[in-house]
Order: C-alpha cells, then sequence, then structure tokens
C-alpha cells in the first residue's frame, strides 16, 4: 500500500492527436517543482498522473500545495495506491480515511471504475463501500447531495486509488506549452496578473521591467522581483530584463509636448521590449492595460502605442475592471507586494493633463525631434539579466 498524490489533467484531456506531447511537458513540469522534495516516480493514464515519492517521510502536503500551482492540473489529490480487490479496498478504506471521517458529520461514496474488468460496477462499489465505512463510523449519515466529504473509490488499470475531497487544480495548460511571451512589467497590480493569465494559458514568461534612477530606487525594482517570484511559483523560470530607462524619459520631457509624454513613452517600451522579446525567441508581448483604466488605455492610445511594433500584443485584463483584477492578484499572492509604495518609471513623468485621445499623426511628428535609434540602442545596451526561480 502506497501513498501517493493523483493528479487530475484539466483541459489537456480535450487534446487529439497531439495530447501526448502536452503530457509529457505537464509531466517535466511536475518532475522539476517536486525535485525540491525528493525523487518521485510518476505514472500518466487515463487523463490522471499518479506521483509516487520514492524515499521514506516525504511531506506529502507540501508536494500537494506545489502540484496546487501547477498549470495544465484540474484536481489534486492524496490518495492510497491499493491492489484491485475489493476486500482490500474495504480494510484500508477505514484507516486511511479516519482523519477526515472522525472530523465530518455527512459523507458518500463515488466510484469510477476505468477498468470495465473489475466485477463490481460503480454503484455496487458505492454501496459496498458505503456500508463497511457507516459501520466503522456510526457517527456519520449519507448526504448524496452537499456531504462534508466525499470519498471516492477509482479502478484504474495499475491500480485502486482511496481518496477523499480533491482539492481544484490551478487549470490551463503547462508552462511552455503554448510557446513564450515577453511580459511588460512595473511593480503596480496589473502586470503581474496579466503575465499570470498568460502563463496559465501555457505560455513560458520572459520579464521585461523599466528602470529610471535615480528617480526610482532599488527597492523598486526588488519589488518587482518579489511580484515575479509569485508568478514564478506558477509560471516556473522567469527571466527578467531591466532596462535603463532614464536617457529616454528625461529627453522627451526636455522635447516632447508634456500631454504626450505617456504615449510616447510607451511606444518606446514597446519597442524596446519587442527587440528584448526578439532576441530571447519571445513571439508576443504581454501588457496589463485595461481599456478606459487610465489615460495611456484609452482606445486611441493603445492604437497608437501598437503602431509602434509589429509584434502580437497580448492584453488578458482588456476588459476587467479594477475589482476584478485585485480579486485575481489578492488569489495569487501578489496584491500585496503591488502596493507596496515604491514608484516605478511609469509614474515618475506622468503629465498633469495627458492627452486621452492622441492622434498618431501629431505623436509620430514629436517623436521626431528625438534620435530615436541612439536612445533604444542605448537602452539595450545597459540591459540587466536576473533568473527569477522559485524553485531553485
Amino acid at each position: 500500500m502506497t501513498e501517493i498524490i493523483l493528479l487530475k489533467h484539466g483541459e489537456l484531456a480535450l487534446k487529439g492527436l497531439n495530447r501526448r506531447t502536452f503530457e509529457d511537458m505537464l509531466t517535466k513540469t511536475l518532475r522539476r517543482r517536486l525535485s525540491v522534495l525528493g525523487g518521485w516516480r510518476f505514472a500518466a493514464a487515463q487523463s490522471a498522473v499518479a506521483a509516487e515519492p520514492l524515499g521514506e517521510g516525504c511531506d506529502l502536503d507540501a508536494a500537494v500545495r506545489i502540484c496546487e500551482k501547477v498549470f495544465g492540473l484540474s484536481g489534486i489529490s492524496r490518495a492510497l495506491a491499493v491492489p484491485k480487490d475489493m476486500e482490500v479496498i474495504r480494510a484500508e478504506a477505514v484507516p486511511y480515511l479516519r482523519g477526515q471521517l472522525t472530523a465530518a458529520r455527512t459523507f458518500k461514496v463515488n466510484a469510477k471504475r476505468a477498468d470495465k474488468r473489475f466485477p463490481l460496477t460503480s454503484p455496487e462499489i458505492c454501496v459496498d463501500l458505503g456500508a463497511v465505512l457507516l459501520d466503522a463510523y456510526p457517527h456519520l449519515t449519507v448526504d448524496v447531495h452537499d456531504p462534508d466529504i466525499t470519498v471516492t473509490v477509482e479502478i484504474r488499470d495499475s491500480a485502486a486509488y482511496i481518496h477523499g475531497n480533491q482539492l481544484r487544480g490551478a487549470g490551463g495548460l503547462p508552462p511552455g506549452s503554448s510557446g513564450k511571451a515577453a511580459a511588460l512589467i512595473s511593480g503596480g497590480i496589473d502586470s503581474p496578473v496579466a503575465a499570470w493569465m498568460m502563463a496559465r494559458r501555457g505560455l513560458a514568461l520572459d520579464a521585461i521591467h523599466f528602470a529610471s534612477p535615480p528617480y526610482t530606487g532599488e527597492r523598486a525594482e526588488m519589488k518587482v522581483h518579489s511580484l515575479l517570484h509569485k508568478v514564478a511559483e506558477y509560471s516556473g523560470r522567469i527571466n527578467l530584463h531591466v532596462v535603463p530607462f532614464t536617457e529616454i524619459q528625461e529627453a522627451i520631457k526636455d522635447n516632447c509636448p508634456e500631454e504626450l509624454f505617456t504615449i510616447i513613452m510607451r511606444r518606446f517600451m514597446m519597442v524596446i521590449s519587442e527587440k528584448i522579446a526578439h532576441n530571447n525567441d519571445c513571439g508576443a508581448l504581454i501588457t496589463g492595460e485595461s481599456v478606459g483604466q487610465v489615460a495611456s488605455q484609452t482606445l486611441g492610445a493603445l492604437v497608437c502605442t501598437d503602431c509602434a511594433v509589429s509584434m502580437p500584443v497580448f492584453r488578458p485584463l482588456i476588459g476587467m475592471d479594477k475589482d476584478e483584477t485585485v480579486a485575481l492578484a489578492r488569489k495569487i499572492g501578489t496584491f500585496e507586494i503591488s502596493v507596496l509604495p515604491y514608484e516605478d518609471c511609469c509614474t515618475v513623468f506622468t503629465p498633469r493633463h495627458p492627452r486621452t485621445k492622441p492622434i498618431l499623426k501629431f505623436v509620430e511628428e514629436a517623436e521626431a525631434r528625438l534620435d530615436f535609434d541612439r536612445l533604444v540602442g542605448n537602452a539595450l545596451a545597459g540591459v540587466r539579466h536576473i533568473m527569477i526561480d522559485s524553485y531553485s
């Protein structure tokens, strides 16, 4: 009898001929994430992965917490793997579930018979095991609609698995299964959430942060590191590119109309980010913009920004309001970091009256006053690269 972690696939189950590729990427991710707790054996079958620790004394609670942040999983259960024999299932379920059933008032039994050669049907397994558990725990009553605990028996090809309530997984697709993108990360609430959302769709992440010393300090950059560590708990490694932006912002301030500061600054950011993305095999950019949230995120401003680059720009927050974004930031653990009072470069030269309906022709005329290529080249020459990995 072995206690394992039973991990259910999410939408991977809907994949066609390339499903095996997605499953292999998920298993590779699980092996790397769980390696901090020792060696593991993985057995994949029937839209699930059984993760078995190879050493004694493995902290399965810690393993479950790690698995809850692995994209590609819909459900997670600590489970007991036993031979496919009803006598063994009866005998082992009673002590294995003692802690959960003692604390519960109501329960039900659910059976999944993937191996149709098993002699009992799913309803027969439920009745049989339910009677045994009621005898062992007479304080319990059956509630098939809203039980405190659902006892599940899964009869699969290699073994029978017994477990209590299933935890929800992070969903989505395994990191890297959809390609790679570069996320523009400030110290605010929105951009880390946007990066997390696109990582959940299977994108591996690079991150790009614009720093403006002496107007922004070391603590502002450390705040970004902390935010990316939280995102990396789900996405895996993130290569952070820190771009020096002071020269560009000062040139904009000295040469361009104040009401266009923000839009021109955003266009520089997009051009620089596109070049970094190309150099790091990224196929798209990710930003945390939402329509109408601030002056630089009106429809006209977004059009002007996009015209600076040819690479696709993903904006997963585009139709969300701030309350929705804040709720997601709290869920993934970035909110408390984002609200720390350290300014990022976007807030340093904020115009008093930004243009909310910029016209591209006038924006480009203002940009023409700048030595655009030289400023971009200088910024790229000063980029620093930092690897962020919560599993190092």
